[in-house]
């Protein structure tokens, strides 16, 4: 559905030269436009419509043009049906305003027009250049379906339809931005999302009034409940396979035309912090890399602020003979713990970010190279200590563990805060940063869903999904969060059981 149409709603008229006059001032200026002008039949005049370098031109050619020029000459009565039998199309459309035609004909269709006739057909003959599907670069698994999204819709929904044929995987369709009319897809599986989820969601989408659609990211930021928190509360992805294990759990996915990431919603907290290699692997190793990452949040988070509130205030805590080894390597440092930790961590998020947006052949080598050679002049310099610099390190290889890039934005920035903090007010000060940052969390919400759920409000049956990665067979119900409706997901005698053993002869 549009959010809002064009000033233009002059109806198609029977005169062709009226409709190819109004046309050609609609598209006044587009050098990339091509109107041919025919005759069918040797007596009623016509014409088509198309923008260069997005349309089938040979299809044009052997299935449109040549049937009309060879068409006998009678008096043009035709309708949609009507044309169906004479071109060898099978979109085509018929349309009764000049708005109507103007947006298939921008999205890659051909208009075609015919005197006498007060109507204009779209012929749905789009064809452009797009990128081949690849791995998703940004998330990398070891194993697991090698596919990613591309900016091709066509392309995207087709990689989902492979993977669930059930006539239950809906697809609603709304067409989003006055210039740029983006077309965007509310996803879902029907029978297993909650009703009033789908229904919000589709609102929301319905009430966005916005010039332009480029990117998902305008979608995710006009129907998100709280912009203002630095923690997503959408998740994003490019991979086919974990929108399909969203939907099958309740969720819906959103995918816009031009883009590679889906938004999946709602997010919690621990699905951030999940990947779809934790469901390939045995659950055993799944648990063991889920703790890992659990401990590896934690790090990002107050690593460096517990190393400043320690060196500053609580030195009592340190063995002795460790406390004598850092202080010798601080005897030189002229800045208190706050400012070198401040002066190294912005360093390396300097270095970590001009690596992202340098060419990936130099990016990798300037990161790498950046952090060595600094680090090391920084220390021979006497501006910061050895022992910082490997807090740092240790605080940036601990943030790669995020799945999410954006949950670790997020926890990227917050460090800052805390570390002010810890500098003033000691192990009170990143107490209470911490405490801050759960109440702003348990007043989160993701459409409508607690962004800490299932630990905040507690829920004990979908803890073995969070604490630990249970087995398959062991995860019989989806989460409740996203409705009641058709919750088992298994029967219980999936559990496998224990071979019996062969009884010896006597």
């Amino acid at each position: 559905m549009d959010t809002y149409s064009s000033d233009s709603s002059e109806a198609v008229s029977s005169s062709i030269d009226i409709n190819l006059q109004m046309l050609k001032s609609i598209y006044d200026k587009c050098k990339d436009v091509h109107f041919h002008e025919f005759i069918i039949g040797g007596t009623t005049k016509a014409f088509v419509v198309h923008f260069e370098g997005m349309v089938n031109l040979e299809i044009l050619d052997r299935n449109v043009l040549t049937p009309l020029l060879a068409e006998s000459a009678e008096e043009w009565k035709y309708t949609e049906k009507d044309l169906s039998s004479l071109i060898s199309i099978s979109d085509i459309r018929e349309m009764a305003t000049l708005t109507e035609m103007v947006a298939p004909i921008s999205s890659g269709s051909v208009g075609l027009f015919i005197d006498g006739v007060a109507k204009g057909f779209a012929l749905g003959l789009a064809k452009w250049e797009k990128r081949s599907i690849e791995e998703p670069s940004a998330e990398s698994i070891i194993r697991g379906p090698r596919e990613g999204f591309t900016e091709t819709m066509s392309v995207n929904t087709s990689m989902l339809r492979r993977k669930i044929k059930s006539s239950s995987l809906k697809m609603v369709a709304y067409t989003v931005g006055k210039h740029t009319q983006t077309e965007v897809l509310l996803i879902y599986m029907e029978g297993i999302a909650n009703a009033s989820l789908v229904e919000e969601v589709s609102q929301r989408i319905a009430d966005i009034q916005i010039d332009g659609i480029l990117e998902s990211g305008y979608i995710e930021g006009l129907i998100e409940d709280n912009p203002f928190s630095p923690f997503p509360q959408i998740q994003v992805t490019e991979r086919p396979d974990v929108v399909c294990a969203a939907l099958l759990e309740g969720k819906v996915s959103i995918l816009v035309d031009g883009t590679p990431f889906a938004l999946v919603a709602p997010a919690t907290l621990f699905s951030l912090l999940q990947s779809p290699e934790d469901y390939y692997q045995r659950f055993i190793i799944g648990t063991f890399i889920r703790w890992l990452r659990y401990l590896f949040f934690f790090i990002t988070l107050l690593l460096p602020s517990l190393y400043v509130a320690i060196l500053t205030y609580h030195q009592e805590m340190v063995p002795t003979s460790l406390l004598l080894s850092i202080a010798k390597s601080r005897e030189d440092i002229p800045f208190p713990a706050l400012i070198e930790a401040l002066l190294m961590e912005v360093s390396f998020e300097a270095l970590r970010e001009a690596g992202v947006r340098l060419p990936k052949q130099v990016g990798a080598a300037v990161s790498i190279v950046g952090a060595l050679v600094i680090g090391q002049a920084a220390t021979s310099a006497g501006l910061v200590s050895a022992p910082m610099v490997m807090v740092v390190a240790i605080t940036g290889i601990a943030s790669f563990m995020m799945p999410q890039y954006s949950a670790g934005i997020a926890l990227r920035m917050l460090r800052f805060p805390i570390m002010f903090l810890s500098g003033m007010l000691g192990l009170l000060g990143l107490m209470l940063g911490f405490i801050v940052i759960v109440i702003h969390l348990s007043s989160l919400r993701s459409l409508g869903v607690p962004y800490l759920q299932p630990i905040a409000p507690m829920k004990g049956a979908e803890l073995k999904d969070v604490l630990i990665r249970a087995p398959i067979w062991a995860m019989r119900t989806r989460p409740k969060f996203t409705g009641k409706s058709n919750s088992t997901r298994l029967p219980a005698k999936q559990k496998p059981e224990k071979p019996k053993g062969n009884e010896s002869d006597d």
